[in-house]
């Protein structure tokens, strides 16, 4: 369970990193590939949430 925390905050982390590349260089791919990740990121958060809710209720 904490190794999916982690890697969660990790790849939020790379989100903000690559939202802040893109406020300083104005490069749109940065903005491109921090959406990308931020959304991949929310649905794995989703699914392991969904996880440990089923697992407490069954």
């Amino acid at each position: 369970m904490p190794v999916f925390r982690v890697a969660i905050f990790l790849l939020l982390f790379a989100a903000g990193a690559s939202f802040a590349l893109y406020a300083i260089t104005s490069q749109v791919r940065y903005k491109r590939a921090g959406l990308a990740i931020l959304k991949w990121t929310v649905v794995a958060a989703f699914v392991f949430f969904a996880v440990l809710i089923t697992d407490r209720v069954a």
